[in-house]
């Protein structure tokens, strides 16, 4: 039952890690685990369930063929530069080939003290683990691109923050933990021979056609900011808010990683900030696609010394990959946002529409979620009736009371509604296709905070029953059934979670 592990970043020279084994654990008990992840995987069907599963789970037995290992990086947190960090509370286990024949990462994330830990105890309480359980699930279930929980594991000790807190792992399992942090570890210290072997790695792992073109390492480059921009795209479609986007944790495999202080919208806001260390507002959700384009600029400086031996033509390849980002960024937004609107076709007014949108959504307080869903009903009349007859249909009105009773912002509303209709009349669709359109793309439910919060409240007090509920409700979000509508409601003014945290 025991699967076969390799571990390929092992390889790689001593300066990349430090190799060193998880700190066992005295009564690791299994919270979850994802059968989905583990038939990816090619687990064993009762692997989950085995006690020489849970031991390998909790880090206290090491299969053969994996290497654990700590991870080295540098990054830019908020700005600031750190030339050193690597993973504190983290270790590489090995890896596993996938189903779909691709390399499979397994981190155990809370596992013990390691070289990096600066100061750290090394390990997690069951609340940061529960949340990035649910959270990634549901953003696969939303179809983004995301790193995967394999399983959650109670370790039987306390873990000391704001007091004693019951400790927990995570088993994360991603394409690669590869950082735009790994990279400029090695560039600030200027050594290029590092950074070859770095990138050789990558290339040859996630994106070996890179390696056919003129200029691999260009080639590598454009793959990732193509896999950024796509991925941001994803993000600002449904309402996530990443929290903490520093350099180390962007990862170059295109995943969202590190669900620390995240969160989804609730009330709409471009300047909504939940990280409670977030202070000046750097990674508000409308920074995102800006500060994604900063982070890998900083990734493209790590790579000129491999672009080009001559300095000035490095910087011009450089910049020429780094300015096709706002173009293709656009362009997996705008296609995003269309489909929540309904829409197939491209016209260049689109753009408009949707900050038309988003702008009276702010003016009058609307729930981001519930909004485009409302929109979605709307788009049934929409193809066949008269304004005024869709205005003042039930689901018209459902859709206007999303946003506040002020006069200034129902009028606001009301004249964004038709111009939607409008540009709704020039698709040309027939039947039902633009409201199936929608319900595909603006799901029912997302992990609200509120829930979350719940859900790890009632964990903390050893009950998980409102976390399997909730990753239950979240595996088909775009469904609408009486069993997930109180889900889909936002929060009452008391329930508003408005700070997310770290939980180290």
């Amino acid at each position: 039952m025991t699967p076969a592990f390799d571990n390929s970043y092992a390889r790689l020279p001593d300066e990349f890690f430090a190799k060193l084994s998880p700190v066992a654990v005295t009564e690791p008990r299994l919270i979850r685990g994802n059968k989905r992840v583990a038939d990816l995987l090619g687990l064993d069907s009762g692997f989950l369930d085995s006690s020489e599963g849970l031991e390998i789970l909790a880090g206290n037995q090491v299969p053969p063929g994996a290497e654990p290992l700590a991870m080295v990086y540098a990054g830019h947190q908020f700005g600031g530069f750190a030339p050193q960090l690597g993973d504190g509370r983290a270790l590489l286990l090995g890896e596993l080939i996938g189903s779909d024949d691709n390399r499979y990462d397994l981190q155990l994330k809370g596992s013990g003290r390691t070289p990096y830990s600066r100061g750290g105890d090394g390990r997690a309480w069951v609340g940061p683990i529960l949340r990035e359980y649910i959270v990634s699930e549901a953003m696969y279930a939303l179809g983004v691109p995301t790193t995967y929980a394999l399983a959650a594991v109670a370790t039987g000790e306390p873990v000391l923050r704001d007091g004693y807190l019951p400790g927990a792992l995570l088993v994360r399992v991603a394409r690669s933990h590869v950082r735009v942090g790994t990279f400029e570890f090695f560039a600030s210290r200027q050594d290029t021979d590092s950074l070859k072997t770095l990138t050789d790695y990558a290339i040859n792992r996630l994106y070996p056609q890179a390696a056919q073109a003129g200029n691999p390492t260009q080639a590598f480059l454009d793959a990732v900011i193509d896999k950024t921009a796509k991925l941001v795209a994803h993000w600002q479609g449904v309402g996530f808010v990443h929290g903490v986007m520093n350099t180390d944790n962007t990862n170059i495999s295109g995943e969202t990683i590190d669900y620390g202080p995240c969160a989804f919208l609730d009330t709409y806001s471009a300047g909504k900030v939940f990280s409670s260390i977030d202070r000046m507002g750097r990674y508000a959700f409308a920074n995102q696609p800006g500060i994604a384009q900063w982070n890998l600029a900083m990734f493209a400086q790590c790579l000129m010394p491999l672009m080009d031996s001559d300095d000035d033509k490095a910087l011009e390849l450089a910049q020429a990959s780094i300015d096709t980002y706002s173009a293709r960024f656009q362009e997996y937004y705008l296609g995003t946002m269309r489909k929540k609107l309904g829409l197939q076709t491209v016209v260049a007014e689109d753009g408009d529409l949707i900050k038309g949108l988003l702008s009276a959504m702010e003016s009058g307080s609307a729930d981001f979620t519930t909004t485009f869903r409302a929109l979605a009903s709307v788009a049934n009349s929409a193809t066949t009736d008269s304004f005024v007859a869709v205005r003042e249909s039930t689901s018209g009105a459902n859709f206007l009371q999303q946003f506040s009773e002020s006069e200034s912002v129902q009028e606001q509303a009301t004249t964004w509604l038709q111009n939607w209709y409008e540009r709704s009349a020039m698709e040309q669709t027939e039947g039902d296709a633009a409201s199936r359109l929608m319900l595909e793309n603006n799901p029912a439910v997302i992990p609200r905070n509120h829930r979350i919060e719940e859900a790890i409240r009632a964990a903390t007090d050893g009950d998980f029953s409102l976390f399997e509920q909730l990753v239950a409700v979240l595996e088909k979000p775009f469904d609408d059934t009486p069993d997930n509508r109180t889900y889909q409601l936002p929060p009452k003014p008391v329930e508003t979670v408005t700070q997310t945290f770290c939980g180290t």
